[in-house]
């Protein structure tokens, strides 16, 4: 069975123009890691730009893209937001938010004008910004007496496990991050090993 084991995000902010009609549109992208994120650089925008007509917005966040929204903000249902997310997702790309903020130039671009606009200040911006392929992890907790610990970053090697040691006097104890197409592997080596107790924490 198939199952994911990466993800793709944007590397790094970016902003552009794009212009319809006299309506000016700015297109922001934005890496986010969750809705704390979005909704501070959400205020900072309208802060900055307080004057624009309209600030419009979609995210995703997840590796399987499982979060989304959209946000139309005053224009006509589903003329701004949803063209925005749709680009966000037909790129693949998750912990991604796009802010396209319009300054209205006098002339009416009805719905079909709306989703053009919206949509390709979304694809713009987006093809402006650097991808990064991010291998999905999860994270354990390892621990065993003092002693044994040798035996576990000689084990944790072959796994292209990150190790985070603990400060913990009762035991060695390590927070690990294993590769998602390794973690079977590593879950059967690691229960053969004796007296080492592995805890999941979640995904990474």
């Amino acid at each position: 069975m198939l199952f994911q084991t990466t993800y793709k995000c944007i590397e790094q902010d970016a902003q552009i123009l794009f212009k319809m009609k006299g309506s000016k549109f700015l297109a922001f992208a934005y890496k986010v890691e969750n809705e704390t994120d979005i909704k501070q650089k959400l205020l900072a925008l309208k802060q900055t730009y307080a004057d624009a007509t309209h600030h419009c917005y979609a995210w995703v966040l997840g590796y399987d893209q499982s979060a989304s929204r959209a946000n139309d903000d005053g224009e006509p249902s589903n003329s701004a937001g949803k063209p925005i997310l749709r680009q966000i997702i037909s790129q693949g790309l998750t912990n991604c938010l796009v802010v396209v903020v319009r300054y209205f130039g006098g002339t009416l671009l009805g719905v079909p004008g709306l989703i053009e606009a919206y949509g390709e200040s979304a694809k713009a911006v987006l093809a402006s910004c650097s991808i990064q392929t991010k291998t999905i992890f999860e994270t354990y907790l390892v621990e065993c007496e003092y002693g044994q610990e040798n035996t576990i970053f000689v084990a944790l090697r072959q796994f292209q496990a990150e190790v985070s040691v603990l400060d913990d006097t009762r035991c060695f104890s390590a927070q690990i991050k294993i590769p998602l197409q390794s973690v079977e592997a590593f879950k059967q080596q690691f229960h053969s090993l004796y007296q080492v107790k592995i805890t999941y924490i979640g995904l990474a």
